[in-house]
């Protein structure tokens, strides 16, 4: 598999060996007003030059982080819709996160949000493999995400006794790249909820890596599930 970046909405990275830093939103979740502020947001960045000694790539991804901020802002403190409030909902997508993990892919760390969640994985390089001529047809990060939303939203509308779109069709999705950026993220993920006001402690929010890690002591920095290429 080369290397492929892709835009719909959204820009969309995947690189062979890399690890993934994913958020995706409830339908819904993000109201009008946010979608138009994003909008505006987006079209006033892309009208920008690259700011000096900066390239054009360099410029896209922090646009991509510029954007993605906004956005987690409005999933945080504006939602429209927030299921996952429920916990018998949240459970349900964070076992979906967790149901392949050590398979498929290493999980470095996750959140379940009342409107969304994050997720750092690692796509496993056996599993990739095995994929073969398929791994061009749908990419691993495709594949796995694809995976926890459609058994998810299954499993939460069967619970609400509802039907119809759970997620948000795109994903907002970020290879990263460096060790120091992954811990980075990985802290980003894990204080979501203190930042939101939901918890006091990264660790006190019971759907997230940061519980998963103190409750079966796991230093921070290796995967909580799976084995890494780093």
């Amino acid at each position: 598999m080369k290397e492929r970046f892709r835009r719909r909405r959204l820009p969309h990275f995947d690189r062979p060996g890399a690890i993934f830093f994913v958020t995706t939103c409830l339908d819904g979740s993000i109201p009008a007003l946010g979608l138009k502020d994003l909008a505006d947001y987006r079209n006033n960045l892309n009208q920008r030059q690259p700011p000096t000694g900066l390239s054009r790539s360099d410029w896209n991804v922090r646009k991509w982080k510029l954007e993605f901020a906004r956005s987690d802002d409005w999933l945080d403190r504006r939602a429209a819709v927030r299921h996952l409030e429920n916990e018998d909902l949240a459970e349900i997508v964070e076992n979906a996160l967790l149901y392949f993990a050590g398979e498929r892919y290493a999980l470095w760390a996750w959140v379940v949000m009342p409107s969304h969640f994050h997720v750092v994985f690692e796509p496993c390089s056996r599993w990739v493999k095995g994929l073969g001529a398929m791994v061009y047809e749908r990419t691993p990060r495709e594949r796995i995400m694809h995976s926890v939303k459609r058994h998810s939203a299954r499993e939460c509308n069967r619970k609400r006794t509802e039907t119809g779109t759970l997620w948000q069709d795109e994903s907002y999705d970020h290879c990263v790249d460096e060790v120091d950026e992954l811990e980075r993220i990985i802290n980003y993920v894990e204080l979501n909820p203190k930042k939101a006001g939901i918890a006091s402690d990264r660790a006190d929010y019971r759907f997230s890596s940061a519980h998963y890690r103190v409750e079966n002591e796991i230093p921070f920095g290796q995967p909580l599930i799976g084995e890494t290429r780093l």
